[in-house]
């Protein structure tokens, strides 16, 4: 028993995958820089909320989005190839950012969501259409 596979046709809906690849740079370049102030800033960092302190280390802290910023490019980059390894990774980049975001709501709470729904619009534009990137960047068929 075989099993046909059937051409994916690259549609307009490839602009959202490239917007999402486009944000993954985006959101890259922001947590490099990120990394790179808390790396060059002071040893420690505080948030206090109603009821609760967070204290965080700046360098472990800055070192980690260094190397999250330049995943994300890296991704991206591949994303646009249309590679299968980057659309993957760029779903499971994205939902951690969005869990990530969960975590920042209550010192946040407007930021947060709107990354939320950046992530979301991130995930579905990857899912349902992220293999049309591979499939634009193939040679026209021919039949003969």
């Amino acid at each position: 028993m075989s099993t046909a596979h059937h051409p994916v046709a690259a549609t307009g809906w490839t602009g959202w995958a490239r917007f999402a690849g486009v944000i993954l740079i985006i959101n890259g370049v922001f947590s490099g820089l990120q990394g790179l102030v808390a790396l060059t800033g002071p040893d420690s960092y505080y948030l206090a909320t109603p009821g609760a302190l967070y204290l965080f280390d700046a360098k472990g802290w800055g070192w980690w989005n260094v190397a999250i910023g330049a995943g994300l490019i890296l991704t991206a980059v591949a994303l646009f190839s249309g590679a299968a390894w980057a659309r993957i990774v760029a779903v499971i980049l994205a939902g951690l950012s969005a869990v990530v975001q969960l975590m920042l709501i209550p010192s946040q709470p407007w930021w947060s969501v709107i990354v939320i729904a950046v992530d979301v619009l991130i995930i579905y534009a990857i899912i349902a259409h992220g293999e049309e990137l591979k499939a634009e960047k193939a040679p026209p068929a021919t039949t003969s």
